[in-house]
């Protein structure tokens, strides 16, 4: 199925449609889109940036804008932050925008149909969908044990990332990547699936594969409670991806010594004994099966520092308890 476009007008017309630079309007809050927004400004021309209003940030609370109204504000590109993107006072201001297209990735609110009904929209997820549909992608294909993720361009529609497919690009997932770690690579690989995605879109040559809807998985959105690990019911190489897929946020905290510790990275072991929940002589924590290594962690109130770093001044010694905490204790 081909998306509303600009016609093909054979081979030479094509050819110079490739070149021609868009007009488009770019929805987006959260860093994700960063790279993406700066490869497209420099390719087309980003008459409007819609982002989130100005929240209250840092110990100050100082009013601060999200990345994306940030980056566009330092442009002098045009910026509205709405509470509410589907008012018809919006609407309006997106119709009068004349826009070729609307780029969206990681807006945060809902999208309606009168306001999609304007143009035609493309939306870059963190999954290879149909895998892992909403709000932490990124998170549950890392806690869910898996090798590889990657990013997907789709067309916008009612139903969340249900839309046609118009691109994917694969990574692999590396052992002790954490989470923010592999959020800020994705985001690196979005650049070109978009601006190949509007490339085609140019030429009239856009066509979206459906997804399909038997291999549909769902990324809900996490909780602190998600953080409270049981390191004596789960096998090494799963509590890997737990503790890597939490990380920066809302992290992974256990009990030791009796104070919470926040694991950071680590690194899973297939072979080895001991009683689950111990540490082990070679200082690694014993699991339901297999070994982890801590190779960083953070204690309360501190940094996050290696294993030898932080042995250097507090007890981490064979025989010790890793019990689950009763609450999060350790980050914000």
């Amino acid at each position: 199925m081909s998306p509303p476009g600009l016609d093909p007008r054979g081979d030479a017309a094509g050819a110079g449609a490739a070149e021609r630079r868009l007009r488009l309007v770019f929805l987006g809050s959260g860093s994700f889109g960063l790279p993406t927004l700066h490869a497209i400004g420099q390719r087309h021309d980003v008459a409007l940036v819609i982002s989130q209003p100005d929240r209250p940030a840092g110990r100050g609370r100082a009013m601060t804008p999200t990345p994306i109204a940030a980056w566009a504000q330092e442009r002098n590109i045009p910026v509205r932050k709405p509470e509410r993107a589907n008012e018809s006072i919006e609407v309006s201001a997106l119709r009068a925008v004349g826009a070729d297209a609307f780029v969206v990735i990681a807006f945060g609110q809902k999208l309606s149909s009168e306001l999609l009904g304007t143009t035609f929209a493309i939306n870059l997820h963190a999954s290879l969908l149909p895998a892992y549909r909403g709000a932490a992608p990124i998170n549950w294909a890392m806690m869910d044990g898996l090798d590889e993720t990657g990013v997907s361009v789709i067309s916008l529609a009612q139903r969340m990332d249900a839309g046609l497919v118009y691109a994917r690009r694969t990574t692999a997932i590396e052992p002790t990547e954490t989470c923010g770690e592999l959020h800020d690579r994705l985001a690196t690989m979005g650049p070109e699936a978009v601006l190949a995605t509007l490339g085609e879109f140019a030429r009239g040559s856009l066509v979206g594969e459906s997804q399909d809807e038997s291999r549909v998985s769902k990324a809900r959105k996490l909780s602190r409670e998600d953080g409270r690990i049981d390191v004596t019911g789960s096998s090494a190489r799963a509590l890997r991806g737990w503790i890597h897929g939490l990380t920066p946020w809302p992290g992974c905290d256990v009990q030791v010594g009796g104070q919470a510790i926040r694991l950071l990275r680590v690194r899973d072991h297939a072979e080895g004994g001991g009683e689950p929940g111990t540490i082990q002589a070679d200082r690694t924590i014993a699991c339901a099966s297999g070994r982890l290594e801590v190779l960083e962690l953070q204690p309360p109130g501190g940094r996050a520092m290696t294993l030898d770093a932080f042995c250097a001044g507090r007890r981490w010694e064979s025989g010790m308890r890793v019990t689950r905490v009763s609450e999060s204790k350790v980050g914000g």
